[in-house]
């Protein structure tokens, strides 16, 4: 269940939410009987107040929360780093919290954050019950970007930024095409998730110009689908070369290949996506979409930022470009 906030309270005692500020904080200002009114609310709903968090509001510290779903992979990890470095350079204090691709726990953390008063929010978002993470913000007005997937279609609200993951598709098929595969697969990524089709677009769109027939292997985005995949590239005699949904999966087909005998980038093409740090440093390494993730985070960081200082509404939605950094894996012969 949602934690109840200072603006559902406003709306139970039908008064704004300065007026249920005053008293919280016993200001003579209030009624007597506007006062009942809002304690009898508070009571109903459960709400408790936060006297730490109203004095750090009341302190003028800027307070930004930063919503990832997945901490555990690098490329999110590398993101929230710089995010959050970028905005301690800009004075402001960050929270960060990792939400497991639990959309529940996201949403109950997001409304301990606005309990918390924070000034805006940068979300990369877990999929599912939209309602419960959009809605509440949309009703306490705080700023909030979505990042790295388009959960909410609302970006005129929630104003959205990724990199341009179409276009990776297209420069890893094309780049595999080039080195003379002949059937190429797609492998990793949960179907029907906007992220998925859009980095399988790019694929797909390639594939059809050069008349090749796809192999589409989906699954979650991790190292042990990656491990479990390689029997199936394996099998296909067809089969000489694949594109990762990310380059966890990626490392894990490398692994996968190696523990049968079979070495990718001898006998095998293979690309990833992200370009995090160890795709340069596997054995083959790992010819991966290099996204400029690090980049992008600061970019995010100086985006809400302006937002917040400056009224600077974004864009609706925002794509930064990609390259391709080819390495041994995808070069056979």
């Amino acid at each position: 269940m949602t934690r109840p906030t200072i603006i559902d309270v406003a709306k139970a005692a039908g008064v704004s939410k300065s007026t249920v500020s005053l008293v919280l904080q016993n200001s003579p200002s209030v009624s007597a009987k506007t006062r009942e009114d809002v304690r009898k609310a508070m009571q109903e709903l459960g709400y408790v107040y936060n006297r730490a968090a109203a004095n750090l509001r009341s302190s003028q510290v800027g307070l930004v929360g930063l919503v990832i779903n997945d901490l555990k992979n690098p490329f999110f990890a590398e993101f929230a780093t710089a995010v959050q470095m970028a905005i301690s350079d800009a004075g402001y204090a960050t929270v960060v919290a990792n939400t497991d691709e639990n959309p529940a726990l996201q949403a109950r953390t997001i409304a301990a954050m606005i309990e918390h008063g924070v000034s805006g929010l940068i979300i990369s978002p877990a999929y599912g019950d939209e309602e419960a993470t959009f809605g509440q913000l949309t009703r306490a007005g705080v700023p909030a970007l979505q990042v790295l997937r388009k959960v909410s279609p609302r970006t005129d609200l929630f104003p959205f930024a990724a990199p341009d993951y179409a276009a990776g598709g297209r420069l890893a098929a094309q780049h595999l095409i080039a080195t003379g595969a002949r059937r190429i697969a797609f492998v990793g990524g949960i179907e029907d998730r906007s992220v998925t089709a859009e980095r399988l677009s790019g694929y797909l769109q390639v594939l059809a110009e050069h008349g090749q027939q796809p192999k589409i292997l989906h699954g979650r985005p991790t190292r042990a689908f990656g491990r479990e995949c390689a029997d199936r590239l394996i099998s296909d005699p067809d089969c000489d070369a694949a594109v990762c949904f990310n380059d966890l999966v990626a490392l894990g087909v490398i692994s996968g290949f190696a523990s049968r005998g079979h070495l990718v980038g001898r006998d095998f093409r293979l690309v990833g996506f992200d370009d995090i740090e160890e795709a340069a440093q596997s054995y083959p390494p790992l010819s991966s979409v290099h996204c400029g993730i690090s980049g992008f985070g600061q970019q995010m960081a100086a985006t809400l930022m302006s937002w917040l200082n400056e009224g600077a509404r974004p864009v609706a939605e925002t794509r930064t470009p990609v390259d391709l950094v080819i390495r041994a894996s995808s070069l056979v012969g």
